[in-house]
């Protein structure tokens, strides 16, 4: 840029300085009477642009040899202080990648560690749901044991009960005994006393040994109505206590199957719940490590784009830099094809009008140009451009 600015300067010099000389060899042409003065200001001016581009060229010189200094002394910078050889890093690199493997083998001990503590956890679970339903099972047998020694005691008191009715029964078959032994004596009494007959005849029939037979008859009878009656009873009651048993029996198996089979859905149940929460843990860890890595993307993805808005903004800015450069050089290219054409116009119409020679300046990126001189009025320097035509009619 400072090449350039010096090159626009230089040419900006230049021109003025071609148009000072124009104007001040057509006022010089046309007569020194008319605009002396403006000739002097003219002079004075273009002499003062001249050492204004003398000390800017200057300057860019003594830049210039400043930045060659400075490009020097970082190349020695760099020649002393660059390393003589490149350290050996794989044992740098070794050491990585055994710590790397110890860091991978740790990883897999640990997690051999945590499933089986988990699968510990998951067996004391299932002992402890054994427990308690293995506890369950021992409190409902427990429960029926209860209600059997209730129904037990229920039947002793049946027993007793049907004990002292019994006993009932004997004293009043033995109170019934012995009103009817009061009664056969007092009708024995009676007939002893009303008759008294002795007859010569066969002997008779003892009626206290027929009475007792018949008595021995009736109680035996009794006797076999009552065993009858009790071992039908307790036949009944056997029966009954036998068919309740069985369904008892019945019952609890079917309790213990119904047991069983909740006590399989439910370590069912906790091992699929248990999977379900080891699911929904490995599931959160991996929701998060890839929540982290879409947030690290979405970072990079942000810094990417701000350095590619940043680009886009240096190219925008390098782009109309670009197009103002270019339109520099070809408003420059303009008047240096207006100023061609003018010295040629001039050539052609004044070929042979007197050459004014103009200091030259010393620079190393300017070069001695002629004065062309030019016939017409002397005006003020503007640095403005005007068509041939316009130039001529001038």
């Amino acid at each position: 840029m400072a090449t350039q600015g010096s090159s626009h300067l230089s040419f900006s010099a230049h021109s003025s300085q071609s148009q000072g000389s124009n104007f001040s060899s057509s006022g010089g042409h046309g007569g020194w009477k008319k605009s002396g003065m403006l000739s002097i200001n003219e002079k004075e001016t273009m002499q003062i642009l001249n050492e204004r581009l003398s000390s800017y060229l200057d300057k860019v010189t003594s830049l210039e040899q400043e930045n060659a200094q400075l490009e020097r002394k970082i190349c020695e910078w760099y020649e002393n202080n660059a390393p003589s050889s490149i350290p050996d890093s794989s044992q740098y690199f070794r050491i990585i990648s055994e710590l790397q493997n110890q860091i991978s083998g740790a990883n897999m001990e640990n997690a051999t560690g945590i499933l089986q503590i988990d699968n510990a956890r998951l067996a004391g679970d299932d002992f402890r749901n054994k427990f308690e339903i293995e506890l369950q099972l021992r409190n409902a047998t427990e429960a029926d044991g209860n209600c059997l020694r209730r129904v037990l005691e229920g039947l002793n008191r049946e027993r007793g009960q049907l004990d002292m009715e019994v006993q009932n029964l004997q004293e009043e078959l033995q109170q019934m005994r012995r009103n009817h032994e009061e009664e056969v004596n007092c009708l024995r009494a009676q007939l002893g006393a009303r008759v008294n007959v002795e007859l010569n005849a066969a002997p008779s029939i003892d009626l206290n040994r027929a009475l007792s037979e018949i008595r021995d008859q009736y109680e035996s009878l009794m006797d076999s109505n009552l065993r009858e009656a009790e071992n039908m009873f307790i036949e009944e009651l056997g029966r009954q206590i036998g068919s309740g048993a069985e369904q008892l029996q019945s019952v609890q198996t079917e309790a213990i199957e119904l047991r069983r089979s909740v006590q399989t859905l439910e370590i069912e149940l906790q091992s699929q719940l248990s999977m379900t929460s080891a699911l929904q843990s490995t599931l959160g860890e991996t929701q998060a490590t890839y929540g982290s890595q879409i947030a690290q993307l979405q970072c990079m993805i942000n810094s990417i784009e701000s350095n590619l808005a940043q680009i886009r903004s240096d190219l925008e800015r390098q782009n109309h830099e670009y197009r103002i450069l270019m339109d520099q050089k070809t408003h420059l290219e303009m008047e240096i094809a207006t100023y061609k054409r003018l010295l040629d116009v001039n050539k052609i119409d004044n070929p042979c009008a007197c050459k004014i020679r103009c200091g030259s300046i010393t620079s190393p990126h300017l070069s001695p140009r002629p004065v062309v001189p030019n016939s017409g009025p002397q005006e003020p320097l503007t640095g403005q451009v005007f068509p041939i035509s316009e130039a001529q009619h001038r």
